[in-house]
């Protein structure tokens, strides 16, 4: 069997990473048959597609001299058939389920894009699986997640390709700052993930169906629906609960997934060939380095450094750790041979800087693309004095901004770059404005907002920040010279019998707005003392 070398195997899975696309999610209700085991068999349900019931029998493989291995050998190589020996999840023929399978039948180079674009990071999953016991199919929920890539992120603030968003991620420790996003760290995340899903399998006493579903919407979403199902006297499978749309299709994509790499020739796929052999390795660093020399030391290109590492968010790993970079197996001795022989002072570029008057912390690290808190530490500075005339050692960066092609700034660039229909305005944030006002003064919705600058709606954004409008070709931008802005953010203290009807009404605001500029919960009670953040349009207000 032709096998790729590692490094070309790498580069071969990096090559372009096409969008999801998106598609209708079918939601049929009828009840849910398992297939069952024994002998594979066809079932065939009117206007759905046949489901093989019991495991799937692994293809023979071609040597290059024509004649066929035994399954055992393929097994030894092929790393889709170690998957498709760990499948263990039910096999339905549920509507739902074929519903999903009819699709990827009828678009298979949809799931080709996404297993090449998983080619680097499955066997590291596929082997966390394994190593705790749980089904195979868990490994392909980056596929329903995230496509396999690893900087999806969506208008939720999901993450990474197992979709962590920002709280949940810190709760199962996924450090979150401006070098680092541990919710894109392939392996961090996924340990993440893998303890997310046990706690949710033994929460739901083993059921895997509900522990999926409740990783999508939310361990509270499920349990209140299987509550309502034992108070009607209903059963309480994933298939009988009544949950959100989006929960409705997740699991049954992941078994439709599964199923089509069960029997990719059913569904006219063409899976490429993953050997199963280690193509990745972890090279521990003692501190920080420059991603563009930690590069050219591997001898691998920037592109493929940062989609190995997709968490470093900067031109260095951070200064406070994870040390340590994901290389091609080719790659790794040649970056250790090299840190060996260079000195760690070497290893990140400094420069001394003169504090000019008028200038802060804040200023200089701006400057230099850095953080404050570096500039602190490496100075031994406390809080935030400096005085004129005295000198900071900055670390920065070793080559062109450019150079970094997939730092965060630069994702953000291409963005901000992307054409989109209409005229393009640039807006300025300025001190005291939101997302949601700067929004409503241009005459378009959050949502849209915030696509257009690659952020998600509740993304904070700050003074000086620039943002991206398209807007109709003859509609009206803002006067430069415009008196202070209309909307206002306004802090406000929850008095005792306030609820949210109360205070929307008073500072004529929606109530679904109060909730989400302050993230709560519209079905929980005010309490008193409780500080609210409003955006207020100040000339609506009354005197009172």
């Amino acid at each position: 069997m032709r096998r790729l070398s590692g490094l070309a195997f790498i580069a071969a899975a990096l090559a372009g990473c096409a969008g999801l696309e998106a598609r209708r999610d079918p939601a049929p209700t009828a009840p849910p048959v398992v297939l069952p085991a024994g002998p594979p068999s066809l079932v065939v349900a009117p206007q759905h597609p046949a489901v093989l019931a019991g495991p799937p029998e692994p293809a023979a493989a071609v040597c290059d001299d024509g004649s066929h291995a035994p399954a055992a050998a393929r097994v030894q190589w092929d790393l889709w058939a170690r998957l498709r020996g760990g499948l263990a999840l039910p096999r339905l023929a549920h509507p739902r389920v074929q519903a999903e399978l009819r699709w990827f039948g009828d678009h298979p180079d949809y799931l080709e894009r996404v297993a090449e674009r998983a080619r680097p990071y499955l066997r590291l999953i596929l082997e966390a699986v394994e190593a705790r016991g749980m089904p195979s199919e868990i490994a392909l929920l980056p596929v329903v997640e995230s496509g396999f890539q690893p900087f999806a992120y969506s208008p939720g603030r999901a993450a990474g390709l197992w979709q962590f968003i920002p709280a949940t991620g810190r709760r199962f420790g996924l450090r979150q700052d401006w070098w680092y996003d541990g919710r894109r760290d392939v392996l961090e995340a996924t340990r993440a993930a893998l303890d997310y899903l046990e706690r949710l399998h033994e929460t739901f006493d083993g059921d895997w169906l509900l522990a999926l579903a409740a990783y999508n919407a939310g361990a509270g979403t499920v349990q209140r629906a299987v509550r309502a199902n034992h108070r009607r006297g209903r059963p309480v499978d994933f298939f009988s609960l009544d949950l959100p749309p989006e929960t409705a299709a997740y699991v049954p994509r992941l078994l439709a997934v599964a199923e089509a790499v069960a029997r990719p020739d059913a569904f006219g796929l063409r899976l490429p060939e993953i050997p199963d052999e280690p193509v990745l390795e972890v090279v521990e660093l003692d501190g920080q380095i420059d991603l563009a020399l930690a590069a050219e030391l591997a001898g691998i290109d920037i592109e493929t450094l940062y989609r190995l590492n997709p968490a470093y968010n900067r031109w260095a790993t951070p200064p406070e750790g994870p040390h340590r970079l994901l290389l091609p197996r080719e790659a790794a001795p040649r970056l250790r041979q090299a840190l060996a022989e260079l000195p760690p002072e070497r290893r990140v570029r400094w420069v001394r800087h003169r504090i000019r008057g008028g200038e802060s912390l804040l200023t200089i690290a701006r400057r230099y693309r850095t953080t404050v808190e570096v500039l602190r530490r490496t100075n031994g500075i406390r809080g935030n004095l400096i005085r004129a005339g005295d000198h900071l050692l900055v670390p920065v960066a070793s080559r062109a901004p450019e150079a970094y092609v997939l730092s965060a700034e630069a994702r953000r660039r291409r963005t901000l770059a992307r054409e989109e229909p209409g005229r393009r305005v640039v807006h300025t944030v300025r001190r005291g404005e939101s997302l949601w006002g700067i929004a409503r003064r241009y005459g378009v919705s959050v949502a849209r907002l915030a696509r257009w600058n690659g952020i998600a709606p509740a993304d904070p954004i700050r003074p000086g920040d620039h943002l991206v409008l398209w807007l109709p070709q003859a509609a009206p931008t803002p006067a430069r010279a415009a008196p202070p802005a209309r909307v206002q953010k306004v802090r406000y203290t929850v008095r005792r019998g306030d609820s949210l009807a109360a205070i929307s009404s008073r500072f004529r605001v929606r109530v679904d707005e109060v909730v989400e500029w302050n993230g709560i919960d519209p079905d929980r009670y005010l309490q008193p003392g409780q500080e609210l953040i409003l955006y207020v349009d100040v000339t609506e207000q009354s005197s009172s």
